[in-house]
């Protein structure tokens, strides 16, 4: 990555350079037209103030769209038999072409990110409905949310905003797959969303699964696990690991531990002892075992982790490697249905280009 970084700018570097606007401030200054070509190089760096990664992503999609953009303009140029960019000579009159390439680069990448702040930051409702031949005894509504990572896109306050929102379509039970919060997440957040948690309103209660990032990896956040819990359990959340709740003998919610724990029960020890013909909710946080869970007799399985791909071609990339058995949507394997959430924000970087921010309402029914 620091290679790619340290090429990138350097390419960029050249490519400010060619805007005619240096081009005739270089005949007389060379060297400051040069000096001035970091300028908007610095602009982009301005952007550590969100953090590192939003300057990665800006730089390297910056240098992808350039790239593309000066090859299309190589080819429209061989096209035409024309020179686009005549030399630049140091005391003859030169006639500079405007850097179309340039310009299309800036514009084309400008709207695409544009776009994906705005899939990240704004979370969509997205609705499911599905069928069961199990007695729910009545129509059941679930409300699920995953991957809030707070801090990055999401602070205490608009993921209270959020509940509130998703109160509104009134679910009979809320769900929380994992990755409530970030290693960078504020304690300050992390205890005004738990108690925002508290403050909703759901029949049947709030549910909650720990995810890869919930317990931190590297331990430089202002609260750790214990806290964590602790606010979530004051503020009435129950939480689940390797645990299934039988709720107002109606359906099951089962609970996995993350993967990454070491031990954790399988699926099918997990429905061992249950009742075959209640509806059976299983929440896990990486959808990483669609066989062993289809096999255990659940009914519907909940996941988040992949945030629906997060930056195009990540998904289809990821599909393809194998790293999860799904990265979006829903997918009937026998008599399990599961879905994928892409979540109602993402880890680290503030843009969602190969999907979008979503909270899931799901409708079941009898048959």
């Amino acid at each position: 990555m620091v290679v790619l970084m340290g090429l990138g700018i350097i390419y960029l570097w050249t490519r400010f350079h060619k805007f005619r606007c240096m081009q005739r401030y270089g005949v007389q200054h060379r060297f400051l037209s040069w000096f001035l070509c970091l300028v908007p190089l610095a602009a982009i760096g301005l952007l550590y103030l969100i953090n590192l990664f939003t300057v990665v992503i800006v730089v390297l999609h910056l240098v992808l769209f350039w790239v593309l953009c000066d090859l299309l303009g190589w080819i429209i140029n061989r096209l035409r038999k024309k020179k686009i960019y005549p030399a630049r000579g140091k005391k003859k009159k030169v006639r500079l072409t405007p850097y179309y390439a340039g310009i299309m680069a800036l514009l084309l990448c400008a709207i695409y990110l544009g776009i994906g702040w705005y899939n990240a930051h704004h979370v969509r409702k997205t609705e499911y409905t599905f069928a069961t031949e199990k007695d729910l005894d009545g129509p059941l509504k679930v409300a699920a949310i995953a991957d809030s990572h707070l801090g990055i896109t999401l602070d205490g306050a608009s993921f209270g905003s959020l509940l509130e929102e998703i109160q509104q379509q009134k679910p009979d039970i809320l769900v929380i797959v994992g990755d409530f919060v970030d290693d960078d997440s504020l304690k300050t957040d992390m205890l005004e969303a738990t108690a925002a948690l508290g403050r909703f309103e759901a029949p049947y209660g709030v549910y909650f699964v720990f995810g890869n990032h919930d317990n931190g990896y590297y331990r430089y956040r202002d609260f750790d696990s214990k806290d964590l819990r602790g606010a979530l359990v004051a503020h009435g959340v129950r939480i689940l690991e390797d645990e299934s709740k039988l709720v107002d003998d109606r359906f099951y919610v089962i609970g996995r531990q993350d993967r990454t724990v070491p031990g954790r029960a399988k699926a099918s020890q997990l429905t061992r002892d249950l009742d075959q013909n209640k509806y059976i909710i299983l929440l896990d946080h990486q959808p990483n075992d669609y066989a062993g869970e289809a096999e255990s007799g659940a009914d519907l399985v909940i996941s988040g982790h992949t945030h629906g791909g997060h930056l195009f071609p990540a998904g289809p990339i990821g599909a393809w490697m194998g790293a999860n058995d799904r990265y979006y949507g829903t997918e009937r394997r026998e008599d399990t249905t599961f879905l994928v959430t892409s979540g109602v924000s993402g880890w680290a970087i503030p843009f969602k280009t190969g999907t979008f921010s979503e909270y899931v309402i799901i409708d079941i029914e009898t048959k």
